[in-house]
């Protein structure tokens, strides 16, 4: 019953987020919100969405969670089909630095150890039903930026 109120939902949010943004801005955001549901469900506890640090230039994180001892950096990446490759594809060398700014500067401001991060990538293909599949420990923070 649970997962149907949740899909009429996100039918609902999705027809709405189109008529009001960019049609690949939107179908980003259901793949953020599957994701998230996604993630929940194997026991990720999700503390922030769409993080944007203070430093200029240092992007988004999509998603951070606490898994076990971990701080956990999620990027979500949605694609309608794989026909140019997978989502986790399009997180490349730019992308990590970005993210691991971003990692470094919320894990300062929340007084965590840097040894206890963790970068995922979650790929979301947009078709029916949806396919998520979790990269865990994708990549790794360098020792400096």
């Amino acid at each position: 019953m649970m997962s149907l109120v949740y899909r009429l939902a996100d039918r609902l949010r999705q027809r709405a987020r189109r008529r009001a943004i960019d049609p690949d801005l939107a179908a980003g955001r259901r793949g953020e919100d599957l994701a998230h549901r996604f993630l929940r469900r194997l026991g990720f506890t999700i503390v922030a969405r769409n993080f944007r640090p203070r430093a200029a230039g240092a992007g988004e994180v999509d998603l951070i969670a606490w898994e076990r001892e971990h701080l956990v950096f999620v990027e979500v990446k949605s694609r309608a089909t794989d026909d140019y490759g997978t989502p986790d594809r399009a997180v490349d060398p730019e992308k990590q630095r970005h993210l691991e700014r971003a990692g470094r500067e919320y894990a300062r401001r929340a007084n965590v150890d840097v040894g206890r991060l963790r970068f995922d990538i979650v790929s979301v293909l947009l078709t029916r039903p949806p396919k998520i599949e979790l990269l865990r420990d994708a990549f790794g923070p360098r020792r400096t930026l």
